[in-house]
């Protein structure tokens, strides 16, 4: 994962599936406001379990990058058996995916076998792939000083919304709201791991008085004093504002373009006179069922006739 292509291709895949999750919660909180109940992944009309496979082939493919074809020998122990040093963060990357790979086997099965369990079953593996992913980034191998780290500890932030949207979700089905704000949590650490990418290792980005240095089999960017590593830093505070400004906007029209084509149509029609007559006979019929078993109206008049005898009766007795 430490380079371009290990950044650019993983954050395509988030970018992805969080677009597709972000879509398909707008599409059904329009269609069906007051029905709405959220859901972990979402079928297609010609295969079912689409995006389920995508994200066990994509995970394979990462994995299989991380320990056989990323390494130079295309193996990643050392001859002895044991995990050289500069092969541990490939084994990191590498649990994540299979993390991933696992919630998406499992959330096909649940789907086969138990379907009364599925929602909050898969929902809680999901909740565990994105707390892998969570550790893992917390404590890397990589160095958590220079810029790289800053990235990685801004990305990490998008992974907690990721996790506890997801943990919400298990209790709260029927919010749109948690649906919204994880799918955008994870079409945003795709949108991070992609400028992440291309800011570490594009030599024409790389900040004033910092450079790209080969360290432990893999490129890093160093900075030549602390005022330029205080300098990058502070840069790439500012991107991930900027896109988190972008991405706001963005989420804010496409909710509004979704919801023009998909939402709720209210139809009016003119009333007729047979309409007319029709609610006249129906508030007869209303204000004859307020009638007494009696047969007598349950009206102010009689009520008040009624209180006014009283008086009379108990004024007779008094004299």
């Amino acid at each position: 994962m430490g380079t371009l292509v290990g950044h650019v291709a993983p954050g395509f895949a988030f970018f992805a599936l969080g677009f597709w999750h972000l879509f398909n919660h707008i599409k059904l909180h329009s269609l069906h406001g007051n029905s709405y109940s959220s859901s972990p992944w979402f079928p297609t009309s010609k295969l079912r379990y689409i995006e389920l496979f995508l994200i066990m082939i994509g995970s394979s493919i990462s994995i299989s990058m991380e320990l056989f074809i990323g390494p130079e020998r295309h193996q990643p122990f050392d001859p002895d058996g044991t995990i050289p040093s500069n092969h541990l963060h490939n084994f990191e990357h590498s649990a994540i995916s299979m993390t991933f790979f696992t919630y998406a086997a499992f959330a096909i099965l649940l789907d086969k076998i138990s379907p009364k369990a599925k929602y909050s079953l898969t929902q809680f593996l999901g909740a565990v792939a994105f707390a892998q992913q969570l550790l893992l980034f917390h404590l890397h191998s990589a160095d958590h000083m220079g810029v790289e780290g800053q990235y990685h500890l801004l990305l990490q932030s998008a992974i907690v919304v990721s996790l506890a949207t997801t943990l919400m979700g298990i209790g709260l089905s029927k919010s749109f709201m948690v649906s919204f704000i994880r799918s955008l949590s994870i079409l945003f650490q795709g949108v991070w791991l992609i400028v992440m990418g291309h800011m570490l290792w594009t030599p024409g980005l790389i900040p004033k008085g910092c450079f790209i240095h080969s360290e432990e089999g893999h490129q890093v960017v160093r900075c030549s004093s602390l005022e330029a590593l205080h300098r990058a830093k502070s840069l790439v505070n500012i991107q991930f504002s900027w896109a988190l400004i972008a991405l706001t906007i963005f989420a804010m029209a496409f909710y509004l373009v979704l919801v023009k084509l998909y939402g709720e149509k209210v139809t009016y029609s003119t009333l007729t006179k047979e309409d007319d007559l029709e609610l006249e006979e129906d508030s007869d019929d209303v204000e004859s069922q307020k009638q007494s078993k009696y047969g007598e109206p349950k009206s102010f008049i009689v009520t008040g006739k009624g209180y006014a005898a009283m008086d009379r009766e108990r004024s007779i007795k008094e004299k």
